[in-house]
């Protein structure tokens, strides 16, 4: 064989994993709320990366005290099913201050919860492709509460935004987390 050996066509782009939203929902997941409670606030919005486009493989944690303000959580929320080992999901009764909810394929999400006594904002857990850390940022609810928060009260004015929801109808906020840019969502360092 003679001649110039034909170079392998590039192979093709592929996102960094992993991707969160196949394997960690679980059945009810985004229901932190008994069914049918006349409490439940509803929150939702968007992730986006740093061109402004939604990310559709994102997970979303949510930690929270409960309506009494108790932080312990209660079990409940990762029953196993006895016969197939796999996830049951929630007993539609209790509230354990633990939900997990994947984006959909235009980057949306929606959770529906109890308002938290004892804290003004949820506690929030982002895993995203190509993140090899998961980020840790609050969602604050309206009302002065959250406005004498010390840790949102440190903030300008503009990054302050980034931490607070926004209503757009009864008993529902959005919240946006932008994962880069100049709108960037405040994330907290843990250390």
């Amino acid at each position: 064989m003679t001649g110039t050996p034909t170079p392998a066509p590039p192979t093709p782009a592929q996102t960094v994993g992993p991707f969160y939203g196949y394997a960690l929902p679980f059945p009810g997941g985004p229901d932190l709320a008994p069914a049918g409670h006349p409490d439940t606030l509803t929150v939702h919005g968007h992730v986006y990366d740093g061109a402004g486009a939604p990310v559709p493989d994102a997970l979303l944690e949510i930690w929270q005290p409960g309506p009494d303000g108790d932080r312990s959580g209660a079990p409940g929320s990762l029953r196993k099913d006895p016969v197939t080992g796999g996830h049951a999901g929630r007993d539609g009764v209790t509230f354990t201050g633990f939900g997990r909810v994947a984006t959909d394929a235009d980057g949306r999400w929606a959770i529906r919860t109890l308002p938290p006594a004892g804290a003004p904002y949820l506690s929030v857990c982002v895993f995203a492709r190509g993140l090899l850390h998961h980020l840790f940022t609050r969602i604050y609810l309206p009302g002065p509460a959250a406005e004498a928060d010390p840790l949102l009260a440190s903030l300008p004015t503009e990054r302050r935004a980034t931490l607070l929801a926004t209503g757009t109808g009864p008993r529902t906020l959005r919240f946006d987390v932008r994962l880069q840019g100049p709108e960037e969502t405040v994330f907290l360092d843990f250390r």
